[in-house]
């Protein structure tokens, strides 16, 4: 499991060389059109992650959106709960409350680090600068941050000079060498709805998105883009049906 302090920068990771297969071998590039339940994503990447460690899956980005909810990491600290209006998950990753739901981007990362390097801190690190790559390519500034403050944030000087706003969350498990859960990027979600935690326990900052920014952007657009720069640092993708998630035993709901 990653633990915070891993996401802290490393100036020793070069992210082309260490994070891309040296053969060359294609990441399956899967997109959810339906709101995909949570306990339905968590037991599909669980799947896919114990047969890519078995070495009978390919790696897999999976793009979706799910209900709205609520997700506890292991770091979830009750205090930082102030609303049940929305389902809580226990995500089995590390950090602690996060928010998904509808004009979110979930990127869920379900990659072999046996052929990517084995260097978890240079994986998370490879993972906020993807997503700021994203955001620098829709003219949106943005910068990843040393624990406590993980993720990736927007300065807000109309806000205040020192003010700062959190658009991304990064979240990720290894297990034995293969990566699960990943990212969420705020592209037009209801902000109303994270007023029910604590996010992150960070209760001194907001949070923001593409459409509170004023950059009005449909999530096909986002999802081209984020193919582009995640090919830039992690190699090429194919495209792959939902499915293919968890093979011959796919549960009847991802069909």
């Amino acid at each position: 499991m990653v633990m915070e302090p891993l996401t802290n920068g490393d100036a020793h990771c070069e992210i082309r060389s260490k994070l891309a297969r040296n053969d060359a071998r294609p990441v399956q590039w899967v997109i959810s059109g339906e709101p995909v339940p949570y306990p339905v994503a968590l037991a599909a990447m669980k799947a896919r992650a114990a047969a890519i460690a078995a070495g009978a899956a390919e790696e897999a980005i999976w793009l979706l959106e799910h209900p709205p909810l609520y997700t506890a990491g292991t770091s979830a600290q009750p205090a930082d709960l102030l609303s049940d209006r929305f389902e809580v998950f226990d995500a089995g990753r590390g950090g602690q409350y996060t928010y998904h739901g509808p004009g979110q981007r979930v990127a869920y990362v379900m990659l072999d680090l046996t052929q990517r390097g084995r260097d978890i801190r240079c994986l998370v690190q490879g993972l906020e600068d993807w997503v700021v790559d994203t955001l620098a390519a829709h003219n949106i500034k943005a910068e990843s941050k040393p624990a406590p403050r993980i993720g990736v944030w927007v300065k807000r000087s109309e806000k205040g000079v020192l003010t700062e706003d959190k658009i991304a969350a990064i979240g990720v498990r290894v297990s034995k060498w293969v990566t699960f859960h990943g990212i969420s990027l705020n592209v037009s979600p209801d902000l109303g709805h994270y007023d029910g935690i604590v996010p992150c326990g960070i209760s001194d900052a907001g949070v923001t998105s593409f459409e509170d920014l004023g950059h009005l952007v449909s999530m096909p657009e986002v999802d081209s883009v984020l193919r582009q720069t995640f090919e830039a640092r992690f190699g090429p993708t194919v495209d792959a049906s939902e499915p293919s998630l968890v093979g011959a035993g796919a549960d009847p709901q991802l069909a």
